[in-house]
């Protein structure tokens, strides 16, 4: 009788531990089949405007020199932490943006990446490519993001 117990229990263990590692096998493939495919920083979508307050800008062909430079000062005080010109850090890297996001939808991540994360695909996918990192809200005005923006296609030439 203790045998059979003893051998209920070992086979109850090594049945436990076999669907154990089954799903942490399955967890880990998912994970990284999901990474490989997301990319979002990379990715290029130049339709979606994003969620906010911004639904047009306008651009012209050259750019505002001046405005660049206050947008320049204000992504050294506010952005620079966390994204880094040329390289990825704890967010992606803010050159090329225009090539792969329109405008608005670069100002409306600045101005709100709250509800952003919460309604726009693309800012989800990007919070899981950088690991659950959480845009921070610095309180950046729409005027603001503008000067921003303006710096950022300076970074593109």
């Amino acid at each position: 009788m203790k045998h059979r117990v003893l051998i209920l229990v070992l086979l109850s263990f090594i049945t436990f531990q076999c669907k154990q590692k089954q799903v942490k096998g399955k967890f880990s493939f998912a994970k990284k089949e999901t990474s490989e495919k997301l990319q979002a920083s990379k990715s290029i979508n130049l339709e979606n405007k994003g969620v906010g307050p911004i639904d047009s800008v306008v651009i012209s062909e050259e750019i505002n020199a001046e405005m660049a430079e206050r947008g320049r000062a204000l992504y050294d005080q506010k952005c620079r932490a966390c994204h880094k010109v040329g390289s990825t850090f704890i967010g992606p890297p803010p050159n090329g943006i225009l090539e792969r996001r329109t405008p608005e939808w670069v100002m409306n991540m600045i101005i709100n990446p709250e509800e952003m994360l919460q309604k726009d695909s693309l800012a989800k996918a990007l919070f899981i490519e950088f690991n659950g990192q959480l845009m921070t809200n610095q309180q950046v005005t729409a005027e603001e993001a503008r000067t921003i923006l303006e710096y950022f296609r300076t970074l593109d030439h």
